[in-house]
């Protein structure tokens, strides 16, 4: 091992390596975070200016972010990579207690909100899948006739076929 370190997918080697924060330390410099979860600094700078994880300031002005930042962060990334605008992960994480640490009932009833607008995200995806071919081949490109819908398409109504 080459120093205080914890090896994440796979066999040790330089590209796994996460730096181990001590249980003793209860707040991370903001290349800390970073390396702990996997975020760039630019991104983590972004969210705290989007009010997605806030930090305190040392005398010297470095930030200090307290050690339950990383499960915000691997939330707020979790939560955009299926789709979730960082307007609705911001006012979820408002939802969370500011006195301790979130619990994983907080984390879950979080998530909880958010499964039917997945599930309809999911189902949309998936007739986008299956019938995208048929769209794009017909070129009608109102859908009118097609298995999806095109609500703002309103010369649907009057003819159907591509048009300039």
């Amino acid at each position: 091992m080459l120093g205080p370190y914890v090896y994440v997918n796979g066999p040790p080697t330089t590209l796994g390596l996460v730096p181990q924060i001590p249980e003793k330390i209860h707040e991370l410099t903001v290349g800390q975070l970073s390396a702990r979860s996997g975020a760039a600094v630019s991104a983590l700078h972004f969210y705290e200016a989007k009010g997605l994880i806030s930090s305190r300031r040392t005398s010297g002005n470095q930030r200090r972010f307290s050690r339950d930042a990383l499960r915000r962060v691997a939330f707020v990334r979790a939560a955009q990579r299926v789709g979730i605008p960082l307007a609705s992960i911001r006012d979820a994480l408002a939802q969370l207690p500011e006195e301790r640490t979130p619990t994983r009932e907080d984390w879950a009833r979080l998530s909880e909100a958010w499964r039917t607008e997945l599930d309809q995200r999911i189902s949309q995806l998936g007739r986008l899948r299956d019938h995208l071919t048929d769209c794009i081949g017909c070129g009608c490109l109102s859908l009118e006739n097609c298995a999806l819908s095109n609500p703002d398409d309103v010369f649907g109504e009057k003819l159907t076929g591509s048009r300039l």
